[in-house]
């Protein structure tokens, strides 16, 4: 009885050795599915920019205008407990700076997750959020 409790408690302390051994940084895709990470990029109100794109990524393909880039910014973003595409926070002061009335829409699946997300850029955060993925969505002057 001691020597299995022993053994399991070691197999346990090997476990969390290996993961604290791993990156703490990025997120790790796993294995890349058939299909990869595949998203639709649709951008309107933001003069030639605008269109619908598809950015593949894992591997690297589509009809992105800078489909290499728009993917390394995305694997960057990609941290462990933090949402790459993630909304601007509730109540969070911004200034109140317009952007112009670029918008997008941003759906498929990222990391194994699906992905729907809408930007635009009314004010200082949006504008922010949006820069963040530059080339992932066009870079707008405001």
């Amino acid at each position: 009885m001691v020597q299995i409790t022993s053994r399991r408690a070691l197999l346990g302390a090997a476990a969390l050795l290996s993961m604290a051994a791993a990156p703490a940084a990025a997120y790790d895709h796993g294995s890349p599915s058939p299909s990869g990470d595949r998203l639709v990029v649709s951008v309107s109100h933001a003069g030639r920019a605008d269109g619908t794109y598809l950015l593949r990524c894992h591997p690297t393909r589509g009809r992105h205008p800078h489909p290499a880039a728009a993917c390394d910014v995305l694997d960057r973003r990609t941290v462990w407990g933090r949402d790459p595409f993630a909304p601007v926070p509730p109540r969070r002061p911004c200034t109140m700076v317009y952007g112009g009335p670029a918008t997008a829409h941003i759906t498929g699946t990222w990391a194994g997750r699906p992905v729907d997300a809408r930007y635009n850029r009314k004010n200082g955060c949006e504008i922010a959020r949006w820069n963040d993925l530059v080339p992932v969505l066009p870079e707008l002057r405001s």
